[in-house]
């Protein structure tokens, strides 16, 4: 092979191309920099492409707009009461001040537009927490300016996807869990939208209205377009080229072809984390553990952190993961990632013993963690997700729609497989595995608090967080409703994630670091490729498409030297 017949050359090398990737070829892009952004898969967008597409942004120009009260004060007292000191207090005070900048950058210079949401931040009770407005989501995108590029976007996850077919925005979802007022008349808006468009009708079944991830992906890739910013696709990052300690480059196989690919003002990171990855995940996090409860999407192999630790780049928080509670249902490729269903009145999830060992409706993060943290001694990976005919009947969970929906028998033969129906408890226990006596036990104290509205075992439904998504219909609590309807469900759920936290430790603008806290010249590291800005924690809805996105921003700034 001749190398100088394949090597190519630019200023910025972007590896990835999520919502971070994506912004960091942007913003360089912007400044000036020849950028090439490289995707080892047919697809792009990434994980970001199938998630919620919302990033937490506090004190963004879109909420001071509409007047909500925020400050970088609140900000900051907030993420450090959270986070405490696990990460550096310099790339906290980064992210406050840089997360608005980079959002009112991309609104002037792309096609991005992001509304901010009345969702909770996690834990609002906490200094500086506030009740929504950090939230931001992307404002839906149709999928005809893309051209054929549609083709190659990576589609949402299937749980976001009614029937397969119509798209939602993150305030229509809660809209369809909760049973909001109005939310009949919307989704018959939305049937009837999908339905109209001809013109994507005869092209196939998905829909041209992208929102979530793809509506911020899809968004991103038009700019991109618009710039001319190359996005090579089927093109595996393998290595970085180092050259007097700097590095200028990296080794790529681009459809089976190796190539030198050297980057003059630096190669910047965002290829995920190393969910994927079973040896990784074996190393480093908690067992037992498989890639298979991963929601995120499988390219997520840990290419960039495995990269930098060959040239001396630390890790941190290698054992820590975006966790989420997830039902896997056998022969299909990724499973139901449980974010909200959780927070809804009569579910229970219970260990080995049949017993309660968390509150069902705090936020995901802690609540898949506690699968492994389970202080009630008993076994609990899988734990069990247990319900009654009432709550079958009002609402989804998971691979299950509401009964009225989606009755029994017209499950997929694969969720039946999973899925176990019982005439009493004790039978429910049995074929569960599960200990009879523990799990009536439960079921009668969960009845008992659901009619005083009060969980003194986990307090369920006591943080303003956790009745976000809860029925307001259900009172006392809008989050504890009664188990006692004959048939009694049980469905197995394991320790999930939607990627791994740990990656190459950086700092304050993403340079990524040695052991001895010097910083590796020419290299950045962001997204799940890093160490998360957010430690072990999970502040609100969007920390993790958030800092990607603005120390994607901030990377790219740095390395061609917009901040001078």
């Amino acid at each position: 092979m001749n190398d100088q017949l394949n090597d190519h050359q630019v200023d910025i090398l972007v590896v990835g191309s999520g919502g971070g990737a994506m912004t960091a070829a942007l913003t360089a892009s912007v400044g000036g920099a020849e950028v090439l952004v490289i995707e080892k898969s047919d697809q792009y967008g990434g994980t970001s492409a199938m998630s919620g597409g919302g990033i937490w942004i506090p004190n963004s120009h879109y909420a001071r707009a509409q007047g909500v009260d925020d400050s970088r004060e609140d900000a900051l007292t907030y993420l450090k009461n959270v986070v405490g000191d696990r990460v550096a207090p310099d790339r906290l005070e980064a992210y406050v001040d840089e997360a608005p900048r980079m959002l009112k950058f991309l609104a002037d210079n792309t096609r991005l537009e992001y509304s901010p949401v009345a969702y909770s931040d996690y834990y609002p009770e906490k200094p500086g927490g506030k009740q929504g407005y950090r939230t931001h989501e992307p404002k839906p995108f149709h999928a005809g300016k893309l051209g054929r590029d549609f083709d190659a976007l990576r589609p949402q996850h299937r749980q976001t996807v009614v029937q397969g077919r119509f798209t939602m925005t993150m305030a229509e979802g809660r809209a369809f869990l909760t049973q909001a007022d109005g939310w009949k008349t919307m989704l018959v808006k939305m049937m009837l939208g999908y339905f109209l468009d001809i013109p994507g009708r005869l092209k196939g079944k998905r829909s041209r209205r992208l929102t979530l991830g793809n509506a911020l992906i899809g968004r991103l890739r038009k700019s991109m377009m618009d710039r001319d910013i190359p996005l090579w696709l089927n093109t595996a990052f393998k290595e970085l080229i180092v050259e007097d300690g700097k590095v200028v480059g990296a080794l790529v196989d681009q459809d089976g072809t190796e190539r030198r690919i050297f980057a003059k003002k630096g190669v910047i990171l965002g290829a995920g984390g190393f969910e994927h990855n079973r040896e990784l995940r074996e190393k480093y996090l908690p067992q037992p553990t498989s890639a298979d409860w991963s929601g995120s999407q499988d390219n997520n192999t840990g290419d960039g952190i495995v990269a930098g630790q060959k040239i001396g780049a630390a890790t941190d928080l290698m054992d820590w993961a975006w966790w989420a509670p997830a039902i896997k249902v056998p022969g299909i490729d990724r499973p139901w990632v449980l974010f909200a269903e959780r927070s809804s009145p009569g579910l229970l999830m219970v260990n080995k013993a049949g017993q309660r060992f968390s509150n069902e409706a705090q936020p995901y993060l802690e609540s898949g963690y506690s699968l492994y943290a389970n202080d009630g001694g008993a076994p609990s990976v899988p734990a069990f997700l247990v319900f009654d005919a009432t709550f079958r009947k009002k609402y989804p969970l998971g691979p299950l729609p509401p009964g009225y929906a989606g009755p029994d028998a017209s499950l997929p033969r694969k969720v039946k497989e999973i899925l176990h129906i019982a005439d009493t408890v004790e039978e429910l226990a049995d074929k569960l595995g599960v200990d009879a006596a523990g799990l009536k036990d439960t079921i009668e104290k969960n009845n008992a608090y659901a009619q005083s509205g009060s969980d003194p075992e986990f307090h369920r439904g006591d943080s303003f967080y956790d009745a976000y998504y809860g029925d307001q219909r259900n009172a006392p609590n809008p989050c504890i409703g009664p188990c006692a309807e004959a048939p009694f469900y049980g469905i197995e759920v394991y320790p999930g994630d939607i990627g791994t936290k740990g990656g190459l430790l950086v700092d304050a603008k993403s340079r990524v670091l040695k052991e001895d806290g010097t910083a590796i010249p020419g290299l950045y590291a962001i997204g799940n490729t890093s160490a998360s800005v957010m430690g072990t924690t999970y502040p609100g809805a969007g920390v993790t498409i958030g800092p990607a996105m603005t120390f994607g921003y901030v990377a790219a700034r740095d390395a061609i030297g917009m901040n001078e």
